[in-house]
């Protein structure tokens, strides 16, 4: 009598497995998992066109970079850090620092990762050895304008046509510059010897005349005898017009930018002169310090303190003490998105009591956030208040003067931060009034209502009021998404922890399902 034997199928194609293979996958499958854990796959072009890779390679962070490839929807199932850390000869801990922590700044290292993943040259921000990056078919396409722009301290023309506007979010940008200068647009800033923008630097500070462009062209080649006030005063305008539309088009549109004039501020403050070195290095805090708050936008901590403690330094070579003390404020800002209450408390006296003489403005900006410190150490709703009135007093005294240090604070921030106090202090009712007041307006930014709405969330699902909670939630995620901003959505992530018990409501289960999404 013979038997037949059980049939037994591959784990992984699910084809039959051959009578004398005891293993649990057929020879094919085999292979490709050995060929998955020694190199990266094939993947098609489209893959790197998606809008979470678009933006990880707009932050110039190639941790961010790894984690989106990890994440990337093309793959069955997000590849685990031991894998993709074996293909660039890490260990799984060595990577889980490189896209959590700081971005890496070692060129060789950036280069040798890129090539492993097969990143296309042209959508780095660093140029690989023997690969020129160029965008393949431009010619065949009809320009739109010619751009001047400075490369290494040159001036060169770049043609831009309609389809490389619209792949990387220009399209508003030269219909703007086409209208403004007639169809031939306005230098962008110089970039780092042998860079290039990268996709999302849309921001272009038009330069008065044609000898003021090549003067900034003469300064990029020799800094000790042509980068002058007026080249500080460029690099100043630059960083303006990024505040001025950070709330619009979020953290990652804005960082190429910002990132490059800090590095042209870096790279040339040992060769100009000393009447100019500390204006320069004046222009380079207060930069750092906007760099410091795009990275916190993104929820990248380890950046953020790292161009705070940039700014800082650049601050005290400077003789700025009224920056020192604007930066002590961001830090304590910063120490309260991580919940350390003892830090937000101390900084914000540091910043209060140091000694620089603060503008009225800044006063009450720091007074208020020490509010918000002795609200979260647990300090009685009288005090918190107390500091509240003195903050709003502090800000009837402040000018208008839009160009002054911490001019972005007024009566409306002023509310919001009070309503935050009140949520520290055991007042989420109070605290969604006052997020509401101000969202009436519609005076806030795109990034900015996004984030209050999340706050707001946060104060109704404290309050007990899940559905109301739930909604502000979704709103503020739409918003979230559109901006990039990470902070917002750390924010949804709480409420919709808060709402827990109310899980199995329509609004709360559709919450938590669009942030797994």
């Amino acid at each position: 009598m013979t038997t037949t034997p059980d049939l037994r199928h591959c784990a992984r194609c699910k084809r039959r497995l051959a009578v004398d293979n005891p293993q649990p996958m057929c020879g094919t499958c085999q292979r490709a998992a050995v060929d998955a854990r020694v190199r990266p796959p094939e993947v098609p072009p489209e893959f790197w066109a998606l809008d979470q890779m678009s933006d990880a390679l707009a932050t110039w962070h190639m941790g961010r970079v790894i984690y989106a490839y990890r994440t990337h929807p093309h793959h069955p199932q997000t590849l685990p850090q031991e894998v993709v850390g074996a293909w660039l000869g890490l260990t799984q801990a060595q990577l889980s620092r490189i896209e959590n922590g700081r971005a890496p700044e070692e060129l060789t290292k950036l280069i040798r990762y890129s090539q492993i993943l097969g990143i296309p040259g042209e959508l780095l921000w660093f140029d690989r050895p023997g690969e020129p990056r160029t965008r393949a078919g431009a010619g065949n396409h009809t320009p739109v304008l010619t751009v001047p722009v400075i490369v290494g301290g040159q001036q060169v023309a770049l043609p831009i046509d309609r389809a490389a506007a619209h792949s990387h979010g220009l399209t508003e940008l030269v219909a703007e510059l086409a209208t403004d200068a007639g169809g031939l647009g306005a230098p962008p800033v110089p970039m780092p010897r042998g860079e290039r923008s990268a996709p999302g630097a849309a921001h272009v500070v038009p330069l008065a005349s044609l000898e003021e462009m090549q003067h900034l062209a003469a300064a990029m080649q020799d800094a000790g005898r042509y980068l002058d006030e007026t080249v500080v005063g460029y690099f100043g305008q630059q960083f303006t017009h990024c505040k001025a539309n950070d709330g619009q088009m979020g953290p990652l549109r804005a960082l190429p930018l910002v990132l490059g004039v800090l590095d042209a501020i870096q790279s040339r403050a040992r060769d100009v002169r000393p009447q100019v070195r500390r204006a320069l290095l004046s222009v380079g805090a207060d930069g750092a310090e906007f760099a410091g708050w795009l990275y916190r936008d993104l929820h990248d901590a380890s950046s953020a303190a790292y161009w705070y403690d940039r700014a800082m330094e650049w601050a005290q070579e400077a003789g700025d003490l009224p920056m020192q003390g604007y930066i002590l404020l961001r830090k304590s800002q910063a120490a309260y998105e991580d919940r350390d209450a003892a830090r937000v408390l101390t900084l914000a006296q540091a910043a209060r009591y140091g000694p620089w003489q603060l503008p009225p403005r800044v006063q009450a900006e720091v007074t208020q956030q020490e509010a918000r410190g002795l609200a979260m150490v647990g300090d009685a709703i009288g005090v918190v208040e107390q500091k509240l009135d003195e903050a709003r007093a502090l800000l009837g005294e402040a000018d208008d003067d839009p160009e002054a240090l911490g001019a972005g604070y007024d009566e409306g921030t002023w509310l919001l931060r009070s309503a935050t106090c009140y949520i520290e202090a055991g007042k989420p009712g109070r605290a969604a009034a006052l997020y509401g007041e101000v969202l009436a307006t519609g005076a806030l930014s795109r990034r900015d209502e996004g984030y209050y709405r999340a706050r707001r969330a946060v104060a109704h699902a404290l309050g007990g009021e899940p559905d109301d909670a739930a909604e502000e939630g979704l709103t503020a995620l739409r918003l979230a998404t559109a901006t990039g901003s990470s902070r917002t959505t750390r924010e949804l992530t709480r409420a919709a922890q808060i709402l827990t018990p109310w899980q199995t409501r329509p609004g709360p289960r559709q919450l938590r399902a669009a942030l797994l999404v």
